[in-house]
């Protein structure tokens, strides 16, 4: 072994990247031709994500401090839009109460119904796979498409549903969408019949076939009934599987807007005139682009102080793998 080959180390032997290799995260050419490219095919989705969401979200805090109507520059008026919207909006608090309304009534029946269909699809009975599509069907329905066929469903006078209750002897059936006693409730039986079945439920068919068969079969050895396999094994199991699905539903609720839209657009006397409806409504019915931004972020503001609620209560009931 000559003196070169013991002078010179395997350490110092390794050549030292280049200024682009360290800001690409590379040690060697090819690592960074690889990432160049990577960097490269990725940068269409960067810039629409800078200017698609990134952008509109700073410019929308902006405006909320502005009067703005599109066709005059944006004005500077501080706080006043968030305090006509606490203080002076006569449909901002009503509309939020509406939603919180929605949301207490659309969650848990979503999560329940959407639970146990994937409990009945994963007890492997014959035909599984042919229930599973048919309960997914309506999720892949647009939701104005949806909204329609249901606007249809629920007619009054003409609607199938009111038929089948007439010739049950119901002598005056529900107005449903048409009456503002029954409107906010047929809306929300519209949104739970397009939720449950879909994404959430395939989520707790996941869980469901991710929890081991072993603890079932001790638990038959030990004697357990149905029940208390359901209440000691799969919902524990299941817990951060229903977070999930909680936090996405409840977001889901308190953004509710197509089917009011298009069914009532908020009507009958503002018996479905959600939050988000009246947002759309002032920023782009009443072109009053700052003050709709301004309630645009207090939604946002909801829906992070929900979500943080809900994190921080987890530590309480959701079980993880090595808890």
């Amino acid at each position: 072994m000559g003196t070169d080959a013991r002078v010179i180390t395997p350490a110092r032997a390794q050549p030292h990247p280049s200024l682009l290799a360290r800001l690409v995260g590379a040690q060697t050419a090819v690592q960074t031709h690889r990432a160049l490219w990577g960097y490269l095919f990725a940068l269409p989705w960067v810039l629409g994500l800078i200017f698609f969401f990134g952008g509109p979200i700073l410019a929308s805090l902006y405006f909320g401090f502005t009067e703005y109507a599109i066709l005059s520059p944006p004005k500077f008026i501080g706080l006043a839009n968030y305090d006509r919207a606490f203080n002076k909006d006569d449909l901002f608090w009503p509309s939020l109460g509406r939603t919180f309304l929605f949301t207490l009534m659309f969650v848990p029946s979503a999560i329940v119904g959407s639970l146990a269909l994937a409990l009945l699809l994963n007890q492997k009975l014959k035909g599984t796979t042919f229930f599973r599509t048919l309960f997914y069907i309506p999720h892949l329905i647009p939701a104005v498409a949806l909204t329609v066929l249901w606007m249809a469903i629920l007619q009054p006078r003409m609607g199938p549903v009111n038929a089948v209750l007439r010739a049950l002897g119901v002598a005056d059936p529900p107005g449903w969408l048409a009456t503002r006693d029954t409107a906010l409730l047929s809306v929300t039986i519209i949104n739970v019949w397009a939720a449950v079945g879909g994404n959430t439920m395939l989520i707790f068919l996941a869980g469901l076939q991710g929890i081991p068969n072993e603890y079932y079969e001790a638990a038959s050895i030990d004697g357990a009934s149905a029940w208390a396999k359901f209440r000691k094994i799969t919902l524990p199991m299941l817990s951060p599987t229903i977070f999930f699905n909680l936090v996405l539903a409840i977001i889901a609720a308190l953004k509710v807007f197509t089917t009011a839209w298009v069914a009532t657009q908020g009507g009958p006397s503002y018996a479905t005139w959600f939050f988000v409806l009246h947002i759309y409504n002032e920023a782009f019915q009443n072109f009053r682009m700052g003050y709709g931004s301004a309630l645009a972020w207090i939604l946002a503001v909801i829906l992070i102080a929900f979500t943080l609620i809900q994190v921080y209560a987890s530590r309480k009931w959701v079980y993880y793998d090595g808890d």
